[in-house]
């Protein structure tokens, strides 16, 4: 049995073909971040015959089953990530909509520390940089 298919059945979600190719998609993709027009378009280039439509009611069962995260990073449009234990941040290039991974222990500890000194405990958290390139 493939880690695919695995993953779809722990996550409660029935194994079908576009579920298996989606998300071996996602696994196998060079860019983390992931629109389902981006899923579409590697989908095709691949030879796979699995339409928009399915592309995106599939992410949308995937991010409810807790298989990806969504992002709505401002002034974009939705992206998907593969969910995992790793925490990590998020800088977005306001000119070419990169998206840079980064996990920063201070950042962390003083995230803690402000949650503590005003009585709360972080529960979770989305921490996004918009930056542009030094002219």
């Amino acid at each position: 049995m493939s880690p695919e298919n695995n993953e779809l059945r722990k996550a409660g979600l029935k194994v079908t073909l576009p579920r298996v190719k989606i998300l071996t998609m996602l696994e196998r993709a060079d860019k983390h971040h992931m629109s389902a027009e981006d899923v579409y378009k590697s989908l095709l280039e691949a030879g796979e015959d699995v339409g928009l439509a399915t592309v995106y009611r599939v992410l949308t069962q995937f991010e409810s089953a807790g298989l990806v995260l969504r992002h709505n990073f401002e002034g974009g449009h939705a992206v998907f990530e593969l969910a995992t234990d790793d925490h990590h941040d998020h800088m977005v290039c306001t000119e070419t909509g990169q998206v840079i991974e980064f996990c920063d222990p201070i950042i962390e500890r003083r995230q803690r520390e402000i949650a503590e000194e005003h009585g709360f405990e972080i529960i979770d958290h989305s921490f996004t940089l918009y930056v542009k390139p030094k002219a």
